[in-house]
C-alpha cells in the first residue's frame, strides 16, 4: 500500500461523524466576555450563541485583537444564519461570509478565531437537538484530563513558579521565556523538575506583540537547560539550526499548522503538535489534523488562547477525547489571574463532559 495522500485521511473518518447532523438555526446572539487577568492586563472574549428548536448552541470568539474583539462583542448580529443546515453545509456557508465586518483585522491577520465560534456552536446545537454528546457521536471514551500551566512570568519567574509549587507541588508548566535568560534563571526553573514544554514563539510575524526573534545563543542555553521539555515554535536560521540539529527529536508545532498540509510542510518533523481548535479554525481543519497525526504516529497536545468562556471547556473536552494523558496547556481558567484563587482543582480534571452537545463543565 503506498503512503496516504497529504491532506487525506481515513478519518475523513472523525470530521464525518459529525459532518451531517442536522441542525435547525432560528436566531443568534452575542455575549462580550471580559477578564481581568492582573491590573495591566483585561482579557476580552464574546460568546456565540446559536438557537434553534428550543436548544442553544454555544462557542467562543476569542480574536486576540481587541478592537475587532469589542465591536463584535457590542454588536447586534445580523449575518444570514437562520435556516436547517448539516454541520456541513453550515461550514460551506460561512466560506461565503465576511465575519469581521464590525472592525477589520491588521493585514494578515488570521481569521480563524471567528470561524471557531460560530462552528464550535453550531456542532453544540447539532448535537444538543439530536440528543447526543460529541463523544458518544464520534464513538470514544472521556478520560481525566491532565493539564499544565502557562502563568504570566513577569520580573521574577523563579518566583512565580516557585508560588504555585507551593500551592500544588504537582503542578507542571509550559514556559514563554524571554531574551535576557540566563544560565542562572534557567538552571533554578529547571532544578524544579516541572518544566513541560518551553514555547520559543519564533513563528509569529516580527510585528505581533508577543514574538520573539530567533536567537542561537538562547535557544543553546534553552534545550540543554531543560533536557527533557519539548521546544515548541522555534524560528529557524541557520544560526538556530545548528543550534538545535542535536534536539530534532525535541521540536513541537503550533503556529504554522492548521491543516494536515501544514504539518507535512514543517521544516523540522515534529515531535508533537499543539491543537488550538480556535487557530485550525473550522472543524473539518481540527479533525483532519488529529487523524493525520494519528496515522503517523505524531502526539498531540492541547493548546489554549486565554479563553474566559465555554471556549476553555471546549478545549478540555477534546484533549479528554484525543490527548488526556499530554501536557494539555488549558489548565482551568482561574490559573490565568496573577494571583490564584483557593481551592483550584488539580491536575488530572475529572471528566465533565455535558450530557448532550459539545460542552464541558468547567472547574
Amino acid at each position: 500500500m503506498g503512503a496516504p495522500r497529504v491532506g487525506s485521511s481515513p478519518s475523513d473518518a472523525t470530521y464525518s461523524l459529525i459532518a451531517e447532523l442536522p441542525v435547525v438555526i432560528e436566531s443568534c446572539s452575542l455575549e462580550p466576555l471580559s477578564r481581568s487577568f492582573s491590573p495591566a492586563l483585561t482579557r476580552y472574549a464574546t460568546v456565540v450563541r446559536l438557537r434553534g428548536a428550543g436548544y442553544v448552541g454555544a462557542g467562543e470568539d476569542v480574536t486576540p485583537f481587541e478592537p475587532a474583539q469589542l465591536a463584535f462583542g457590542r454588536s447586534e448580529p445580523d449575518l444570514p444564519l437562520a435556516g436547517a443546515w448539516t454541520v456541513d453545509s453550515f461550514a460551506a456557508h460561512l466560506d461565503g461570509l465576511e465575519l469581521y465586518r464590525d472592525s477589520p483585522l491588521p493585514p494578515g491577520f488570521p481569521t480563524t478565531f471567528r470561524r471557531w465560534a460560530f462552528e464550535s456552536a453550531v456542532l453544540d446545537l447539532a448535537l444538543g437537538q439530536a440528543g447526543e454528546s460529541l463523544h458518544a457521536a464520534l464513538g470514544r471514551t472521556v478520560r481525566a484530563v491532565s493539564f499544565v500551566n502557562s502563568p504570566m512570568l513577569g520580573d521574577a519567574p523563579s518566583d512565580t513558579i516557585n508560588r504555585r509549587l507551593q500551592r500544588d507541588p504537582a503542578l507542571r508548566f509550559k514556559l514563554d521565556p524571554s531574551p535576557d535568560w540566563d544560565e542562572e534563571l534557567i538552571e533554578q526553573l529547571a532544578a524544579t523538575g516541572a518544566v513541560a514544554i518551553i514555547d520559543l514563539k519564533g513563528q509569529y510575524p516580527p510585528q505581533a506583540p508577543i514574538a520573539m526573534a530567533p536567537e542561537p545563543g538562547l535557544y543553546a542555553r534553552l534545550a540543554r537547560g531543560f533536557p527533557d521539555a519539548w521546544l515548541e515554535d522555534p524560528g529557524l536560521t541557520p544560526e538556530t539550526r545548528a543550534v538545535l540539529e542535536p534536539y530534532r527529536d525535541r521540536i513541537a508545532w503550533d503556529v504554522p499548522v492548521r491543516t494536515p498540509d501544514d504539518v507535512a510542510r514543517l521544516p523540522i518533523p515534529p515531535r508533537a503538535i499543539n491543537i488550538k481548535p480556535a487557530r485550525h479554525g473550522t472543524l473539518r481543519h481540527l479533525f483532519d489534523v488529529y487523524d493525520y497525526c494519528a496515522e503517523r504516529a505524531i502526539p498531540t497536545y492541547g493548546g489554549g488562547m486565554a479563553e474566559i468562556g465555554p471556549g476553555r471547556g471546549q478545549n478540555q473536552y477534546l484533549a479528554s477525547i484525543f490527548h488526556p494523558d499530554a501536557p494539555n496547556d488549558i489548565a482551568p481558567i482561574a490559573y490565568n489571574d496573577h494571583e490564584l484563587p483557593p481551592d483550584l482543582p488539580t491536575s488530572p480534571l475529572d471528566p465533565a463532559p455535558s450530557t448532550t452537545g459539545f460542552q464541558w463543565d468547567q472547574h
